[in-house]
């Protein structure tokens, strides 16, 4: 009967929790989603609790658990019922559009003009005239949206059509030849010691970077 007491009182607690941390907004939270958040908080706190209770541990240790597997119900719940993402993480918010700030929206996300200025200058918007529309998103940040004539220009803009881009692979780490992702690339060992030699290497270990690209062109950084 003591410990359904300690499951009980756990589950009250998170939910108590859910709501304090839903009525702060999501200012709070800094790129966690609400029960993130809240699990973060509480599992430390019951797990210092736990450290330092010698007579009965498992009370602690109990609650631990509940926390953990309300946290993992809410994650299935949310991947398998997209609508209820919207109550458990929330919901971005607009604050401004097309050059009209939103007072009740800013409000609502429990932020006021100073913060919102601070948010712009961080993402590099010293002028609110450059900004096209503003979102308070329900990770905690500001995703800003500029106005045509204020974004970057891109090659589209020009009637370019530049070599689509690919993420190189590393090929020697550390002075360590990768193997795995030499074959991966259709590439050998000997291939690589010819590579070496035209670019001065002697060794693999004396490279501390090696990356190969969609071309097949090995870049070397060495370890000076």
């Amino acid at each position: 009967m003591e410990y359904i007491k300690v499951i009980l009182s756990a589950l009250l607690s998170a939910g108590m929790l859910f709501i304090i941390a839903k009525l702060m907004g999501h200012k709070q939270m800094s790129q966690l989603y609400f029960f993130d958040y809240i699990t973060g908080i509480t599992i430390g706190s019951i797990a210092a609790e736990l450290a330092t209770e010698l007579e009965k541990p498992l009370k602690p240790l109990i609650a631990m658990v509940v926390y953990g597997s309300v946290a993992i119900g809410l994650s299935f719940l949310t991947s398998r019922f997209p609508k209820s993402r919207k109550f458990v993480n929330g919901s971005p918010t607009i604050l401004m559009n097309d050059g009209k700030l939103y007072r009740k929206n800013m409000k609502k996300a429990k932020i006021d003009l100073s913060e919102f200025m601070v948010m712009c200058r961080q993402e590099g918007y010293f002028d609110l005239a450059e900004i096209q529309t503003a979102i308070f998103e329900y990770n905690g940040r500001l995703t800003v949206l500029p106005v045509s004539t204020k974004r970057p220009l891109n090659p589209e803009d020009m009637n370019l059509a530049p070599k689509e881009a690919h993420i190189s692979t590393e090929i020697i780490m550390d002075g360590q030849i990768l193997e795995e992702n030499l074959k991966r690339k259709g590439l050998n060992l000997k291939w690589l010691e010819n590579q070496l030699r035209e670019q001065g290497y002697h060794s693999a270990k004396n490279v501390f970077l090696a990356l190969c690209d969609a071309d097949n062109k090995l870049t070397l950084y060495s370890y000076n």
